[in-house]
C-alpha cells in the first residue's frame, strides 16, 4: 500500500491485546517505509489496552485506533469490536486509559449502530461518549452491524450504507476529524465525501483491486509520480524475497499482489501462476511474471 499511495495513512490489521502481550515483536512488526502507520487495537480491558498502546508507541506507531466495528463471533467472544457499542462507559474507560498512557493520537473506528439500535440518536450519543473520553478522530464504517445472523463478510455488504449519518455527525463535531468508510469504490465518490468529511478510508477496494489505490492517489496528489504495475511489482518482489528468506509466510507475502493484475487481459493467468508458486514453493516463476505483467500492461494500454 505504501508503494501505491505514498501520502496515505496506513492502518494495520487489528491486533488484539492478547496477541501483543504474548508476542509483541510479531504483532507490532512493520517496516520503516510504511510510516505514517496506525495500529488498530482490539480489546476491552483499559489496563491491557493502555499497556499495548505504550508498546505500540515505543515501536514507533503514529496512531492508536480502537476497533469498535468488527462483528465476528470470535471478536464478540473476546468482548471487543462492534459489541462494545452496547457498553459506552466501558469504551470511555478504555479510551481514557490509552490517552493517559501515550502521547500519540488515540482514535476510534465504529459502526453507525448494531442490530436494532440503529437510530441516529444512538449513533451520535455513542460517538459523543468517545469524544468526551478523549478520542481525537472518529472513523465511521457507515453501516450498522448485525451481531447475530450475519458473518463478517455479509456484515460488510448486506446492511445498507448510510452516509448521511456521518455527514450529520460531522456537522455536530466540526472541530473533530471525521473519516468515512464503507463501499467507496472510485475517485468521484471520494471527492464527493471529502466535501463533507476530512478523510476517506478504503478497505475492500485495496484488497480487490489494489492498483486502483495508485490511480486514486494520483488524482488526489497529482505532483506525486505514479508508478506502473510492473514497477510496483518489481519493488514489492524485492521485499517479498527478502522477507521470505527471513522465514515469513509465502502465502501472506503473495496475498497482497494476488489481484495486482485486476482488470487487465490475462489477469486469470497471473493468479494461476501465483497459486502455482504457492503450491510448489518454487520462486522461479516470479521472474516470468515480471515479463508477463509488463506485456499484459502494455497490451492494455495499446488497446485503450
Amino acid at each position: 500500500m505504501r508503494l501505491l499511495a505514498p501520502h496515505a495513512l496506513l492502518y494495520s490489521e487489528m491486533q488484539t491485546t492478547g496477541a501483543i502481550q504474548n508476542n509483541p515483536l510479531r504483532a507490532l512488526q512493520y517496516i520503516e517505509m510504511e510510516h505514517p502507520i496506525a495500529l488498530q487495537l482490539g480489546g476491552s480491558d483499559p489496563d491491557a489496552l493502555a499497556l499495548c498502546a505504550q508498546e505500540a508507541e515505543r515501536a514507533g506507531y503514529d496512531e492508536i485506533n480502537i476497533n469498535l466495528g468488527c462483528p465476528s463471533d470470535k471478536v464478540q467472544a473476546g468482548r471487543f469490536g462492534a459489541c462494545l457499542m452496547k457498553e459506552p462507559k466501558q469504551v470511555s474507560d478504555c479510551i481514557q486509559a490509552m490517552r493517559q498512557a501515550v502521547t500519540i493520537p488515540v482514535t476510534a473506528k465504529t459502526r453507525i449502530g448494531i442490530d436494532h439500535q440503529d437510530s441516529y440518536e444512538f449513533f451520535s450519543d455513542f460517538v459523543h461518549h468517545l469524544l468526551e473520553a478523549g478520542a481525537q478522530k472518529i472513523i465511521v464504517h457507515a453501516r450498522k452491524a448485525w451481531l447475530n445472523g450475519l458473518n463478517p463478510k455479509q456484515n460488510r455488504t448486506i446492511p445498507p450504507v448510510n452516509y448521511d449519518y456521518v455527514y450529520r455527525l460531522k456537522d455536530e463535531i466540526p472541530e473533530i476529524p471525521v473519516v468515512i468508510n464503507g463501499n467507496i469504490l472510485n475517485i468521484e465518490e471520494i471527492k464527493n465525501h471529502l466535501q463533507f468529511v476530512e478523510g476517506v478510508m478504503l478497505g475492500r477496494l485495496a484488497c480487490d483491486n489494489p492498483f486502483q489505490i495508485a490511480t486514486i492517489h494520483q488524482d488526489l496528489f497529482p505532483d506525486t509520480p505514479k508508478q506502473t504495475r510492473s514497477q510496483v511489482f518489481e519493488l514489492y518482489l524485492d521485499y517479498l524475497l527478502e522477507e521470505y528468506s527471513k522465514g515469513a509466510s509465502l502465502s501472506l507475502l503473495i496475498k497482497p499482489i494476488f489481484n495486482l493484475a485486476f482488470g487487465l487481459p490475462g489477469a486469470s493467468q497471473w493468479k494461476k501462476t501465483l497459486m502455482l508458486i504457492l503450491q510448489q514453493k518454487n520462486l522461479a516463476p516470479f521472474q516470468e511474471l515480471r515479463d508477463y505483467l509488463q506485456n499484459i500492461e502494455a497490451y492494455a494500454e495499446n488497446v485503450v
